[in-house]
């Protein structure tokens, strides 16, 4: 067999063979998926990006026959041959070519292969070996399928804001390191020794400075670049659906990305979502649900019960309520009646998420009552307990006493936990939601100063802006975040434009002038030509096509991710470099 097209000319994709074509000769070329040898008949099943096609070899064709039966799985190979109509026995309903089959009169072996670490259809493989032969995993059908998927939400997000007059501006991704945010990736120069450029966290800057250019809706499918700890839904390098919006306010920025949602959740997946979706306050997500980025799917909402901790004898109650925490609790419905080893088992996932216990009091199905507690109440409490809890006979309360962080960080964390262990909720169900009136600063006990919620460029509320010379940690900012069944899609805000107000923010988180324009210079000098009021949002593209997947990690949506120490066990990146190189960059022995 020859190893080279040699003019031989691809016809069809595998799926684009159909019964239309039956009795006409087509050309084909993928992967040998499977080969199968019945004696008399070879069939081998075909594969490319479209999906998988049958061919089979008979014994009439002796040479043909004989050369067939080398190829192996992996082979890449092209086929040539007639369209035939499968047997009524033969018919395979599962896939799109599964009515037809080609019978092969020539067959060429492009490449051949060694024999995968892995099957390609084999689910089991381990993360790190799929990622070491990523090129293989990714010749899954269902890892192509999402690849496909991120490719028409791409092109569908493009149509829909072009379409809206926005255009598409590409920001440099060499820049200078600016503080406020997550850690730098920092780029040595060879021409300026001694200096470094970094990898943009984000675009901000320059999007901003686009609004004082004139560009009046801007977008870009940005990559982004941070030094921090990975998580499931996060990567250190990233891409963001990034926008910007002239003489705007709040209400158009979420309605114009309301209506983005719902065409590419529709476009794409054709899922119909409705708009407005709903909004919730920063201050009730985290009384509510613990967490600024809930899911709504399910209940199991948190219990504000410090008034009552604080008049019973419990040591732990009391101790969190005089320490300036709290306590709170989430009704667990149903759990009454685990196991005693199940229930130790929710105390030992708490202490994960910061808890030094947790305290439980569960009503079996015949309202017996236990606890890790009831000792310290008297009959009157835990009648009072179990009426705040508006719990039941099968219910289990569980409760968190502890710094407000702490409680709201555990309860929250439980809250997904049990939802997820008591299916509580539709997995193919799409949640949106706003969080919305965020505080504009936070205190950092270990710098003590304020630092910038969301960033130092985030307008605070019109009606706060005087908190910001009395009482600048209770200012509200003009920020909004987008939630997807618990997860943040993105975030946004309305922009300081003022020279003044941009300022006084730098003062308040401790910048003085000097270093304010050494950091931000070129966007507070900007500010001196004429700036329109601005605002804008930044998705995590890959976190949103986590989510439409079904996948469980951004891992599973990047062609070649980085694993949990951000290394890459495909090129082995982060390496070495040369003495030589180094010594270019101003950084070696005797550079």
């Amino acid at each position: 067999m020859r190893d080279t097209m040699k003019g031989l000319k691809r016809s069809h994709m595998c799926t684009e063979v159909s019964e239309d074509l039956i009795g006409q000769n087509v050309t084909v070329m993928g992967w040998v998926y499977k080969r199968r040898n019945l004696g008399k008949l070879i069939f081998i099943v075909l594969r490319d990006l479209s999906g998988v096609l049958q061919i089979f070899v008979n014994d009439n064709e002796a040479e043909l026959f004989k050369q067939t039966e080398s190829i192996r799985p992996e082979y890449v190979i092209a086929v040539k041959g007639m369209v035939c109509k499968r047997d009524e026995g033969n018919i395979n309903e599962s896939i799109k070519t599964g009515s037809i089959e080609i019978l092969a009169d020539e067959i060429r072996i492009l490449s051949k292969a060694e024999v995968p670490p892995f099957s390609i259809d084999d689910e089991d493989v381990k993360d790190d070996m799929r990622l070491k032969y990523r090129y293989l995993d990714l010749r899954r059908p269902a890892l192509q399928d999402i690849m496909k998927l991120r490719n028409d939400t791409a092109r569908a997000a493009r149509e829909f804001l072009s379409e809206g007059g926005f255009l598409e501006v590409e920001t440099p991704m060499l820049t200078n390191s600016a503080p406020e945010g997550a850690r730098d990736y920092l780029v040595p120069s060879r021409v300026h020794k001694g200096s470094f450029y970094a990898l943009p966290q984000s675009p901000q800057l320059f999007k901003q400075m686009l609004m004082v250019s004139g560009i009046d809706k801007y977008f870009q499918f940005a990559r982004c670049f941070r030094d921090e700890d990975l998580r499931a839904d996060r990567q250190p390098e990233f891409t963001q659906i990034d926008m910007e919006m002239a003489f705007v306010d709040m209400e158009d920025v979420i309605g114009v990305n309301e209506r983005l949602i719902q065409h590419l959740f529709e476009k794409v997946m054709n899922v119909k979502i409705d708009i407005p979706f709903r909004r919730i306050p920063y201050k009730e997500a985290m009384e509510r649900f613990g967490s600024d980025k809930p899911d709504i799917r399910f209940g199991l909402e948190l219990t504000d019960i410090t008034d009552f901790a604080r008049e019973t004898d419990f040591g732990v109650f009391k101790g969190a309520v005089e320490s300036g925490g709290s306590v709170r609790l989430i009704n667990a419905q149903t759990c009454g009646s685990l196991p005693r080893k199940q229930i130790d088992a929710l105390v030992e996932y708490s202490k994960t998420y910061g808890a030094k216990g947790l305290a439980w009091l569960a009503i079996n199905d015949g309202g017996e009552i236990k606890s890790s507690f009831a000792k310290f109440l008297t009959e009157e409490q835990t009648s009072r307990l179990i009426e705040l809890a508006d719990a039941k006979s099968g219910d289990l309360i569980l409760i968190c006493a502890d710094k407000h962080t702490v409680v709201f960080n555990v309860l929250s964390a439980l809250r997904n936990h049990l939802a997820k262990k008591l299916s509580l909720y539709d997995e193919n169900e799409y949640k949106f939601l706003w969080i919305t009136d965020f505080p504009l600063l936070a205190w950092d006990e270990d710098e003590k100063r304020y630092i910038a919620v969301h960033h130092p460029f985030t307008s605070p509320m019109e009606e706060d802006i005087a908190l910001l010379d009395s009482e600048p940690g209770s200012a509200r900012a003009m920020a909004y975040d987008i939630i997807l069944n618990g997860v943040e899609l993105g975030g946004g805000s309305i922009r300081i434009h003022q020279s003044d107000l941009q300022e006084k923010m730098f003062e308040i988180l401790g910048f003085t002038k000097e270093r304010a324009y050494q950091n931000f210079g070129h966007l507070l000098n900007s500010f001196k030509y004429g700036v329109p009021p601005h605002g804008g949002i930044a998705y995590g593209f890959d976190r949103l096509i986590m989510l439409m997947s079904g996948s469980s990690s951004v891992r599973d949506v990047i062609a070649f991710p980085k694993v949990k120490d951000a290394s890459c066990p495909l090129t082995n990146a982060p390496g070495e470099v040369s003495d030589e190189q180094l010594k270019e960059l101003g950084m070696g022995g005797n550079a």
